[in-house]
């Protein structure tokens, strides 16, 4: 699949918007409770492609998710932007390529042709494009946008401010473009929010149905492909790891039930698919 991966959900259309795929951090950096055992059982159908020999690093998308509905024109996430302060982990800071705008052209939409930006929370990779640096102020990238923000994950973030919200989420509540939701808003009935919480406490998943067809955009409550089998592996950054483990573990049985679509924030490559049962764990058949 390409960086701008186009498929149908019913009558909606969906294009994935790549900003980078790179080896990001070692197993054991991510999921502390991995044994190296279990990760030298899965390198052979790992490598390369989610998980770098050279480096001994999971390899992570960075991406977004565009849709056409039949009544509008959303993102879902908005990647690391350009500019935005990220010192903890030096790729992501005030980096320059502009290639996720570049993309979004390419899969037919500019900035001023969306309706609605979702974000599933906010961590500096989901909301980095809700702003861009003009003239030295940071401005909404989407000027004609309502953007959508569970009002937990915002009250979360504000309660502590960093650098990610100053730049980006605090100047589209000043500009009047932020719409604060609970955690189970629905825009309508093709797109909608599912409270997913543990990773931030107002994360949210995306779903859609159109014509019969169902998928959801899962965000970060799962990164990698490896976590399938091993769900209850705790995540470095989860702010409730327990709540993290269960709402992860639900959402993967809920959807091998059902047989969503799942669009991942994360995986490598090409990052959609569905979850199917392993024993007593799962696994993810890729499209």
């Amino acid at each position: 699949m390409t960086a701008t991966t186009q498929i149908a959900v019913g009558d909606i259309l969906v294009q994935r918007i790549l900003e980078m795929e790179i080896p990001f951090r070692t197993p054991e950096y991510l999921f502390p409770d991995s044994p190296p055992e279990a990760i030298d059982a899965h390198r052979h159908w790992m490598e390369p492609w989610a998980f770098c020999p050279e480096t001994g690093k999971m390899i992570i998308a960075v991406q977004s998710y565009l849709l056409r509905t039949s009544r509008h024109t959303i993102l879902i996430d908005t990647c690391m932007g350009c500019d935005k302060t990220y010192e903890s982990y030096k790729p992501w800071h005030k980096r320059t390529d502009r290639v996720w705008l570049t993309r979004l052209g390419a899969a037919g939409a500019r900035p001023e042709d969306i309706d609605y930006v979702f974000c599933t929370h906010l961590h500096a990779d989901h909301c980095g494009w809700n702003t861009q640096l003009v003239d030295g102020r940071w401005v909404p990238t989407f000027p004609n946008a309502k953007y959508i923000l569970a009002k937990r994950e915002v009250e979360h973030v504000r309660a502590v401010p960093s650098r990610q919200y100053h730049e980006s989420v605090l100047p589209v509540i000043e500009a009047g473009q932020a719409v604060l939701v609970e955690t189970d808003f629905a825009l309508d009935d093709e797109v909608w929010l599912e409270p997913t919480p543990g990773h931030t406490p107002g994360h949210v998943a995306v779903g859609l149905a159109s014509n019969g067809r169902q998928a959801v955009m899962c965000g970060d409550l799962i990164h990698c492909p490896i976590q399938c089998l091993y769900p209850a592996w705790r995540f470095w950054v989860d702010s409730d790891q327990g709540l993290g483990k269960q709402t992860r573990r639900n959402f993967l049985e809920g959807n091998c039930e059902s047989g969503r679509l799942v669009l991942t924030a994360h995986f490598p490559s090409p990052s959609i698919g569905h979850v199917l049962e392993d024993g007593d764990a799962f696994r993810f058949r890729f499209l």
